[in-house]
């Protein structure tokens, strides 16, 4: 599928605090993640980017009719293109930061979308990993703006970052969170997942800006703790039945969860949950051709859409 240019997918800024903004692209399904920035010192974060350069230089022109100064650092999430692909657009100006584990997914990922959906107009995208590498936690200061990185270990990726503003109680989630949209594991852990969530829990934030969705609050972390018990308990007993991911997810009843977009994920988390109990470590590389084909078979028979 091309660059989509409806209206509903356009992209729009919501202030969350004095010099703290979220860049939110709808509906949030695949490829139309958000991004924030927060400015304070003379100086702009960027947390994210987009999946095209169309894309990346809308939110560039998001800081800038801010007011805000052109980002300086740009924080990565996770290494996933979504997030990533834009960076080209800020750097060498600006300087990437991520985990250890981004940065190195990030390289050996390359021009990871284009893989998957090749059609889309992705623009003049290099790939640009992070330079700026930690591996616990890290703490940014804008001016009085105090910017915490914390890995919460192996949840959506190997190297998932949360940004969280204590003073302005925001926290950016990445991935390890959906708004309206069905959580996605495959590259990392389902144990892992239900970690990070208590660890956010932790934060006792007063706003959530999940990595895709509408700007949201900390009732979100009960439905995809939810979502991810159930996907447990599913995988427990199809794994016991002998009956293949596939064969799980066909025959599952979603319930309160099949209002959740994207639901053609649940092959791809079972996928993953049924690794964890072959014992494989989080993050152990899947058979990703197998997991996206099951996942086309849940979707109809069709490739997922990526609206970017």
């Amino acid at each position: 599928m091309g660059t989509t240019t409806d209206s509903t997918y356009q992209p729009y800024t919501v202030t969350l605090a004095p010099g703290v903004s979220a860049f939110v692209q709808p509906d949030g399904g695949w490829c139309l993640n958000n991004a924030g920035f927060v400015t304070g010192g003379g100086r702009t974060l960027l947390i994210d980017t987009a999946a095209t350069e169309r894309r990346a230089r809308l939110l560039r022109d998001a800081v800038e009719e801010s007011g805000a100064p052109r980002p300086s650092l740009v924080v990565n999430t996770h290494h996933h293109g979504d997030h990533t692909y834009g960076n080209c657009v800020f750097t060498p100006e600006a300087t990437v930061v991520g985990h250890v584990a981004c940065r190195r997914e990030t390289l050996a990922e390359g021009l990871q979308l284009h893989a998957i959906w090749p059609s889309v107009d992705y623009g003049d995208i290099e790939v640009s990993a992070p330079t700026l590498t930690y591996t616990d936690e890290l703490t940014l200061h804008l001016g009085e703006t105090e910017v915490r990185l914390l890995h919460p270990g192996t949840a959506h990726t190997v190297g998932d970052t949360i940004a969280w503003l204590p003073e302005q109680r925001v926290v950016f989630t990445g991935d390890l969170i959906f708004e309206g949209g069905t959580p996605f594991i495959v590259m990392g852990s389902l144990s892992g997942s239900l970690r990070a969530l208590e660890a956010l829990r932790a934060l006792d934030a007063e706003t959530v800006v999940p990595g895709h969705g509408r700007v949201t609050d900390p009732g979100v972390y009960d439905t995809i703790e939810g979502y991810l018990r159930f996907v447990d308990d599913l995988a427990r007993t199809s794994h016991a039945a002998g009956r293949t991911p596939l064969e799980a997810a066909r025959g599952a009843d979603l319930g309160e969860f099949a209002a959740l977009r994207e639901s053609e994920r649940l092959v791809g988390n079972l996928h993953r949950a049924y690794a964890e109990l072959d014992g494989l470590p989080p993050g152990a590389p899947l058979d990703l051709a197998t997991v996206l084909g099951d996942m086309m078979t849940m979707n109809g028979g069709k490739p997922m859409a990526c609206h970017a």
